[in-house]
């Protein structure tokens, strides 16, 4: 028996069937908090992001035609509270969380790699909004420049554009010792 599409669950949704949306959130949840978790830079209101983004997929259903995949749509969302929450609620970094040093043989190397990461999400956090939605969108989510543009209501080589500004700031702000990746 095949499985069900995201189309036809939501066509289920729309009449209220909370299996069909039980469905959906088992597909789509984990990778919308991911998604927000990654653009926010913040756990628990990632959760939060999700948790909204879900209900207004309940609450919409009744309205939803499917001129996008699903998926599509549920990112559109999850980038417009995302943006919203930015707006919203500007936090400053907490000092010193810094976690212990491993005393494996290589923490060295995993502290070197984690400060690199970290300059990483803290150059990405520090793209002009869009430019951070394109470049999750695309490198961390793989998802492919049409869908982006979907997501982010703009064409393929608007898209393209807030690629290649996100990777020239990104390449000019962490300098010649990252790889680029």
């Amino acid at each position: 028996m095949r499985e069900a599409s995201d189309e036809d669950l939501m066509a289920r949704v729309a009449t209220a069937d909370a299996a069909a949306f039980r469905t959906l959130c088992d597909r789509h949840a984990a990778r919308a908090a991911g998604f927000a978790r990654r653009f926010l830079g913040d756990a628990q209101d990632a959760e939060d992001i999700a948790q909204e983004a879900l209900l207004r997929v309940w609450r919409a259903a009744p309205r939803w035609r499917p001129t996008a995949a699903f998926g599509t749509w549920l990112y559109r969302i999850v980038v417009n509270l995302c943006l919203n929450h930015r707006r919203k609620a500007r936090f400053l970094p907490l000092d010193g969380t810094e976690e212990a040093a491993d005393p494996a043989p290589d923490a060295l190397a995993r502290m070197e790699r984690r400060e690199d990461d970290l300059g990483l999400w803290a150059a990405v956090a520090d793209l002009p909004e869009r430019q951070r939605a394109a470049i999750l969108l695309t490198y961390w989510e793989g998802l492919s420049n049409a869908r982006v543009a979907d997501i982010l209501g703009t064409s393929v080589p608007g898209v393209e554009t807030l690629l290649v500004r996100a990777r020239r700031s990104l390449r000019g702000r962490l300098g010649p010792h990252q790889n680029g990746g």
